[in-house]
């Protein structure tokens, strides 16, 4: 079974080592240096900012040709004005992702494709996720029965989720309308200097608001492209 590095391998040094077939997630490799290697067959979805492959700055191509460009460069803004930007780009693309959804009807969205979450467990787990790092930590409100934790996380003792509950599609999105709610109105009112403030976040211990914030984003971003590549293979067999 393939061996699992979590953590922080910051300033690592990888010498002569087989790399074929690996996967890196949610990985930090700004600065990362790679020399005398192969890249073949290579899939690379990232956040791009100055990247050189064999002298060649390749920022604005790939930038210039990104579906999901200048969002993608929003998710980690250093002010509130730039949350609150980012907050209202990523609502944009969800309302787009949502009426793209209702159309399929409520069977549709309890359809797994390829065995990944159906889209009503997706809109579980982003309440979910604004439970965690939102509403519990900065908001100090409970977390909602029916939010979905991922896999690795289900053991965990979450306090007041309800693995029983069957949500409609309707009503996952009126809980999720709520949680983006109250994302807006706390980003409309949010002082630069909270930004820093720590706060406890259950199982990922103490966290700023600010990275609370990013995390937020990174999972409506991620989760909502998953949900369109889902949708786009049920609407072509609906």
């Amino acid at each position: 079974m393939p061996e699992e590095f979590e953590g922080d391998l910051a300033g690592a040094v990888f010498w002569g080592a087989d790399l074929s077939g690996a996967r890196f997630r949610d990985v930090d490799l700004s600065g990362a240096t790679i020399s005398h290697a192969s890249l073949v067959n290579v899939d690379i979805d990232a956040l791009i900012e100055h990247v050189v492959i064999n002298g060649v700055d390749v920022t604005a191509y790939v930038n210039e040709r990104d579906p999901w460009y200048p969002l993608r460069a929003m998710l980690r803004p250093s002010d509130p004005d730039g949350m609150r930007a980012a907050w209202a780009a990523l609502e944009s693309e969800w309302a787009k992702t949502i009426t793209r959804a209702t159309a399929l009807g409520d069977d549709a969205l309890h359809e797994s494709v390829n065995d990944e979450w159906s889209f009503v467990q997706t809109l579980r787990h982003l309440i979910f996720a604004i439970d965690k790092w939102f509403t519990a930590p900065i908001l100090a409100e409970p977390f909602h029965p029916i939010g979905l934790p991922n896999s690795g996380s289900i053991d965990y003792p979450w306090p007041g989720l309800d693995y029983a509950l069957t949500p409609t599609a309707a009503e996952a999105l009126a809980v999720r309308a709520d949680r983006s709610q109250r994302v807006r109105d706390h980003l409309a009112v949010v002082a630069t200097t909270d930004l820093i403030r720590p706060v406890e976040v259950l199982e990922n211990g103490t966290n700023s608001v600010q990275d609370c914030v990013f995390t937020v984003f990174e999972e409506e971003f991620w989760h909502n492209r998953y949900a369109q590549r889902d949708l786009a293979l049920l609407e072509a067999t609906a």
